[in-house]
């Protein structure tokens, strides 16, 4: 088992990295993982690792929905509420009813078993759409209409509904027996009750996240049981996973729209736990990723798909560029939208993944007529859809989404932070090169030594090499040498190597070359866009 593990975790990240340098998304590699090393292939994943798969893509979504929920912004959620509310439940059920139609024509399939179909395969995978989405927000695009907010809520809404329909329409099509149930008097079909538990799992489940949020908050914060961003991210991790199995047992709220709404109420309660808890959740995210996806490719049935393939490709189609497509339209009909923004959600929530990998077996192990196929076409939606939504999402949205202003505490910091440290042969440099590999350290981050050498003093740059080798022995960092005007030059290199900070020191006014050195930090200050951190001589 413990061999199974390391071949997934190695072999998943090796391979997506390869294809992220073919540019291609990860997640298609990953897959690619999965079925060499499956049962299918290789057969190197042992037998109990498959038999955990369930419970381990379980958690892979819990740790991205709640992702999600750290990444909403309320404000931009309020402004497109409406347009939101509407996401989650037109291209759902427009798309659903179009797979309905088209596999009772292509497949002649019933009406029902067609829903049913429709209800897998409408889903919208939160494994593709939420780190999209979120990267989106972190580089600024549709953030000013609060678009990939409304894609997030209503992705979750939307599945929410799908799966209540699934679960009842496999109750009927499996010859299970429903019951019908009296309240106060009045007998209701489950078909009768369905608006009710739709409303009563959204409800519930926002509130369940609410009070666990609060709980967190009190725990973590006002009575400091933690000493960490580390712990946080257990203790909240654990509580979220807790909500989903909850609600296994207690099916009248929805676990997973209640981790999302934990996370987007903790933003509101503690923005700093917040901002913490982002961090750790990318890091879960790293090896969930992995693990959901390996597991993924691990359990596509191949076979399946052969006979299946072309009339599998056609009902996806009409499910996607009719049903979906009205859907959308429908949903964003009267909005600041633009029609380019409305194209966007072609690609921007149309990936299927981790519910369709969920729930895509069972009419076939329930004994429901046209369960294989209906498995096949399932498969055959994440195959093409996750791909193609991982890779259209971040190459489609500069081209059809307008950039704005990015809000940094309601974002995560993706890339390394780089800090230039400006240099000079005075005592001073040493304490400018301490602040910035303590700030490297802090933020897993880089350092570039820039020296401006206007007198070619040979022996002063081995010196600085020989502090810069010692100070930051533990740090990725680059030594520079530039010749010209020092504040200009300083500036220069900041603006075209993307630093994050510039550190330069500040002596006092002892001499007239210190008010002179002092003068080069002042310019820099003055003239710098980029955050200039000022460290003073601890030298007398």
């Amino acid at each position: 088992m413990l061999e199974s593990i390391v071949w997934i975790l190695l072999m998943g990240f090796f391979v997506g990295q390869i294809a992220r340098r073919l540019q291609i998304p990860a997640l298609v590699g990953m897959v690619l993982v999965g079925i060499v090393l499956g049962m299918q292939a290789g057969n190197v994943i042992n037998s109990e690792v498959l038999d955990a798969a369930k419970p381990l893509r379980t958690i892979a979504v819990m740790v991205i929905l709640m992702k999600a929920g750290l990444g909403l912004d309320r404000e931009k959620l309020s402004q497109q509420g409406i347009v939101a509310l509407k996401l989650g439940f037109l291209p759902a059920v427009c798309e659903a009813i179009a797979i309905a139609w088209a596999a009772m024509w292509l497949l002649q399939f019933d009406f029902l078993t067609g829903l049913l179909l429709g209800c897998i395969i409408g889903a919208e995978s939160p494994a593709v759409i939420v780190p999209a989405m979120l990267r989106l927000k972190s580089l600024g695009w549709g953030v000013t209409k609060g678009i990939p907010d409304a894609i997030l809520t209503g992705s979750a809404l939307s599945d929410v509904l799908l799966l209540l329909v699934f679960s009842l329409l496999i109750t009927f099509l499996s010859q299970t027996t429903a019951t019908d149930i009296t309240l106060l008097g009045v007998t209701l079909s489950p078909w009768q009750l369905l608006p009710f538990q739709v409303i009563c799992q959204i409800l519930l489940g926002v509130l369940a996240g609410w009070a666990t949020a609060r709980i967190l908050v009190s725990l973590l914060i006002k009575q400091n049981w933690t000493q960490n961003a580390g712990q946080d991210s257990l203790v909240a991790a654990s509580t979220a996973l807790w909500l989903v199995i909850l609600a296994e047992h207690l099916p009248i709220f929805s676990g997973y729209l209640a981790v999302m709404s934990m996370g987007f109420f903790l933003v509101e309660l503690d923005a700093p736990l917040a901002r913490r808890l982002r961090g750790g959740f990318d890091s879960l995210w790293t090896i969930a990723e992995i693990v959901l996806f390996v597991l993924l490719g691990a359990s596509i049935q191949l076979k399946v798909l052969g006979s299946n393939l072309l009339v599998g490709l056609a009902v996806l189609g009409i499910g996607t560029l009719i049903g979906r497509s009205l859907g959308w339209y429908l949903a964003t009909v009267g909005s600041n939208w633009t029609w380019k923004e409305q194209l966007f959600l072609l690609p921007a929530n149309s990936a299927k993944a981790t519910v369709q990998a969920a729930i895509g077996a069972i009419p076939l192990a329930q004994g429901v007529a046209g369960g294989e196929t209906i498995l096949a076409i399932a498969v055959l939606s994440i195959l093409v859809t996750a791909p193609l939504g991982a890779w259209a999402i971040p190459t489609l949205a500069p081209k059809l989404l307008e950039r704005g202003e990015v809000d940094p505490t309601k974002v995560a910091i993706y890339g390394c932070p780089i800090f230039l440290a400006a240099v000079d042969n005075s005592p001073l440099a040493t304490d400018v090169l301490t602040k910035a590999a303590d700030l490297a350290r802090r933020s897993d981050g880089e350092v570039i030594v820039l020296y401006v050498d206007n007198l070619g003093d040979q022996q002063a740059i081995a010196l600085l090499q020989a502090k810069s080798q010692r100070v930051l022995s533990d740090i990725r960092y680059e030594f520079l040498i530039s010749i010209g005007t020092v504040p200009e030059e300083i500036i220069r290199v900041a603006e075209s190597r993307k630093v994050t900070d510039i550190v330069i020191g500040k002596r006092g006014n002892q001499s007239w070359q210190q008010v002179l050195v002092g003068s080069i930090s002042q310019s820099v200050l003055e003239a710098s866009l980029i955050p200039v951190i000022l460290v003073e001589s601890r030298h007398h």
